[in-house]
């Protein structure tokens, strides 16, 4: 039972949720363009927004960035820059825990203002709730393995979870046992946060698409307006 569970959530369910979420942005982007937005609820009262916005997005933009290019860059890579596995394992930790903190204070701030807003609150989708528990749920279960990584400073259970991740983007075989010994709060923080991928074209975290395409702005040709006369 155990062994076709881990088959389960980590040598299949990431490409179901790496599906969901191309597919799913994309048929969405589609047939539902009105809806892809972040419906912003500044104009309904902006208490708290700036700073819980700013705080919320500076930390889940850098873990999102932070996380992919610790997990897929080879040990080999950084060891030729001269950065020890230790050193990264150290890095990470640091690293992490004042980003999961900044994230933190921001989405609690993000939280508390819809809940006790009450124009907010009554314009409040189901899937704003669950968008932003969710995300709770998977920066309190990462902030959680934080207390495991500073009893494993050698850098082992990061070798595994970076092996897993180079497995699975490049479809190679043994991802599920390079796993094997990773503690449980590291794959219900995997779990949780292959979830997120999966609920992602079904909420208003669809606008991250748009951050990502307004970065086109920087390299596009040079528009001429002349005035009427």
């Amino acid at each position: 039972m155990k062994d076709s569970l881990n088959l389960f959530f980590f040598g299949v369910y990431p490409y179901i949720a790496l599906s969901i979420f191309f597919l799913g942005s994309l048929v969405r982007f589609e047939r539902e363009q009105y809806t892809w937005k972040s419906d912003s609820s500044q104009l309904l009262r902006s208490s708290s927004l700036r700073w819980g916005s700013n705080l919320f997005h500076i930390g889940i933009i850098s873990l999102f960035f932070t996380h992919l290019v610790g997990l897929l860059t080879p040990p080999a890579v950084y060891h030729a820059f001269g950065v020890s596995t230790e050193l990264k394992q150290l890095m990470a930790i640091v690293v992490g825990a004042v980003l999961g903190i900044i994230c933190l204070i921001g989405l609690l701030l993000l939280i508390h203002r819809r809940w006790t807003e009450i124009r907010i609150h009554h314009n409040s989708t189901h899937a704003d709730w669950v968008t932003l528990l969710w995300i709770l749920l998977v920066l309190a279960f990462g902030l959680a393995t934080l207390f495991t990584s500073v009893q494993h400073t050698d850098g082992g259970v990061m070798i595994q979870l970076g092996e897993w991740s180079q497995r699975i983007v490049t479809f190679r075989s043994g991802a599920v046992g390079a796993l094997e010994g990773v503690p449980l709060v590291y794959r219900l923080h995997m779990v949780l946060g292959m979830t997120l991928f999966l609920i992602f074209p079904f909420t208003r975290l669809v606008h991250v698409w748009s951050g990502f395409a307004s970065v086109t702005y920087l390299v596009r040709p040079w528009q001429l307006v002349r005035p009427r006369r």
